[in-house]
């Protein structure tokens, strides 16, 4: 199996800056870290080889220093790293970034599956491993909680509901989106770590992967974020009711009917 596994490079830290300009988030200057759900998507994969052979490769889009990333993916057992790294695509949205990553993926060549975490945590829109499987026209589930199986070119997964779960069969190839709940990712091994501060990284530009510039960063996304600002903040101000249970109930109801919360 050919299995492409997409991370992301988020801010380590909640105080992100924003662009006043572009309205995304300032990255250069800041720490960075592998998007967590990513590493639950990557370890899925190195087990998927590791049972069914094949070769897990790790791709990116993001500035240079990405690369660190790729690395980290490398470490635990990704075959190798790609990314995608161009001003033209700086200020992309989801449609954007799922647009070049799955004209990578196309240049890549006789993928079988490609598996995201659910989400970024510098987003949280849970939209680019869907807009993979669209821009790819391939079948996809999201929400993935367990792979069961891979038989005869299709792959059996449960994916996670509020009420529990569906069991889906998909064909490959396909697209997963995978939850925290599938496994616990392993720790890097030295050797491992050795074998990432050895690997090349290809870098790939717009007209490496046949993308089309104008379908790419700020000018080839069809959202705009128009204002950002912090969410008010919390009401801190408490009540301490006393007396017998029954008293502190009462009181209690008079309260919230007061405030009109019941």
């Amino acid at each position: 199996m050919k299995i492409v596994v997409c991370i992301k490079q988020v801010p380590a830290s909640n105080d992100a800056k924003i662009d006043p300009e572009t309205k995304r988030i300032i990255r250069e200057g800041q720490k960075a870290i592998m998007n967590p759900f990513d590493t639950y998507a990557l370890e899925e994969g190195v087990r998927m080889k590791e049972k069914y052979g094949g070769e897990v490769i790790a791709l990116t889009m993001g500035p240079p220093k990405a690369e660190a990333v790729l690395r980290e993916a490398i470490s635990a057992g990704a075959d190798r790293g790609i990314l995608l790294s161009d001003r033209v695509f700086g200020g992309s949205d989801t449609w954007a970034t799922s647009y070049a990553l799955a004209r990578a993926i196309e240049k890549i060549g006789d993928v079988d599956l490609v598996i995201c975490g659910k989400q970024a945590i510098d987003g949280d829109t849970a939209q680019v491993g869907p807009g993979i499987a669209s821009h790819l026209d391939w079948m996809q589930a999201t929400y993935v909680m367990a792979v069961d199986s891979i038989e005869d070119n299709n792959i059996t997964v449960k994916r996670m509901h509020e009420d529990g779960y569906d069991v889906c069969e998909l064909r490959l190839p396909a697209v997963l989106t995978v939850v925290k709940d599938i496994n616990t990712p392993r720790v890097p091994t030295l050797k491992g770590r050795l074998a990432a501060q050895k690997s090349e990284i290809p870098v790939l530009k717009p007209e490496d992967i046949g993308a089309d510039p104008d379908k790419l960063g700020l000018n080839g996304s069809p959202t705009r974020v128009v204002k950002t600002q912090p969410p008010e903040p919390r009401q801190t101000d408490t009540l301490r009711i006393e007396g017998s249970p029954r008293e502190c109930a009462q009181a209690l109801v008079r309260e919230l009917k007061f405030r009109g919360l019941v």
